[in-house]
């Protein structure tokens, strides 16, 4: 937008009455509890708390951060949470296996990986109407969308492998293998580098988005299972389930540059839209941790509920 001159800029900011400031919420999945925590992130604090039958697992918040969208994988379902309201609005059967979840940047269309038909189902995220499927690998797990919403990234766990999804065809691009077991993954803010966590072979698997080959594995500790970036994506922090840890990986050295306590088996993690702290979810202690990416420190832990999950993007970018 053009002014004529600073002063008719500032008059008309001034006119216009302020939008209400806000941090924005973290959505955990208690799978145990079978509940979703809203925390907001400001105070620190559960908000509120909604109810999602079927065991809830993975959870995906649209570009807006008006819907979260939470699998079901007892059920087979997705369940569609209003943030204003904070209630479920939409409930949809997609298959048996629903863990994964992912929306695209343009808030339309919604993944959902189904672990034992190992397909990726794809709906309208408004109407959560299946739209197509996508054969992949065994077992598909974590997924992310690059950030020319191009492509759909899916980790095959049984396959080892990490499959490359053409998201205007919706056809299987490339297959790459990884290490024992990947689980979840995260793409750069370039869509470069996808890292992979994998579980059996505690370690990362860095992959070249373009030539889908194996650039480089990064050593963590015992059954690394999810990944987030901070600061500018120079540091990778992975949850490592059975050392109770965070593995803070240098993404220009690609190594692992320190190792975090958290709470009891470290699940879901998601950053901050500071990009300087990291949300854990930990599911033996029904908490959340809160890590400052720069000080590397537990800088709070939030009670959340029982086996929180949080698998996925739980806090909108």
């Amino acid at each position: 937008m053009r002014f004529e001159s600073l002063a008719a800029a500032v008059f008309a900011a001034s006119a216009l009455p302020l939008p209400a400031m806000s941090a924005p919420f973290a959505y955990i999945s208690n799978q145990l509890a079978e509940t979703v925590s809203i925390v907001d992130t400001k105070s620190g604090k559960v908000a509120d708390t909604v109810a999602v039958k079927g065991k809830p697992a993975g959870v995906a918040v649209s570009p807006d951060g008006r819907r979260i969208y939470v699998s079901a994988p007892e059920s087979g379902s997705i369940a569609a949470i209003d943030a204003e309201t904070r209630k479920i609005v939409k409930e949809a059967k997609v298959s048996s296996g629903a863990l994964g979840v992912a929306v695209d940047l343009t808030g339309k269309r919604l993944f959902v990986a189904d672990w034992y038909q190992n397909i990726v189902t794809v709906l309208d995220a408004d109407s959560l109407q299946a739209i197509n499927t996508i054969t992949v690998g065994q077992s598909p797990s974590g997924l992310a969308v690059s950030p020319d919403n191009r492509w759909l990234y899916v980790a095959n766990r049984l396959s080892d492998s990490v499959s490359k999804i053409d998201l205007e065809h919706l056809t299987v691009a490339a297959t790459v293998k990884v290490g024992a077991h990947p689980f979840g993954l995260a793409v750069d803010s370039e869509g470069r580098r996808i890292y992979t966590a994998n579980v059996e072979s505690d370690d990362v698997s860095v992959i070249d988005a373009a030539s889908m080959k194996v650039a480089a594995t990064v050593k963590v500790q015992s059954r690394p299972y999810a990944a987030a970036f901070a600061l500018n994506d120079s540091r990778l922090l992975v949850t490592n389930q059975d050392s109770d840890s965070v593995s803070v990986i240098d993404t220009a050295e690609l190594k692992e540059h320190a190792v975090l306590d958290v709470g009891g088996k470290p699940e879901g993690i998601s950053a901050h839209q500071d990009d300087r702290h990291v949300y854990v979810a930990n599911w033996f202690d029904g908490t959340v941790s809160v890590i400052d990416a720069k000080s590397l420190r537990v800088v709070d832990t939030i009670k959340t509920g029982d086996g929180s999950r949080a698998f996925g993007q739980f806090i909108a970018k």
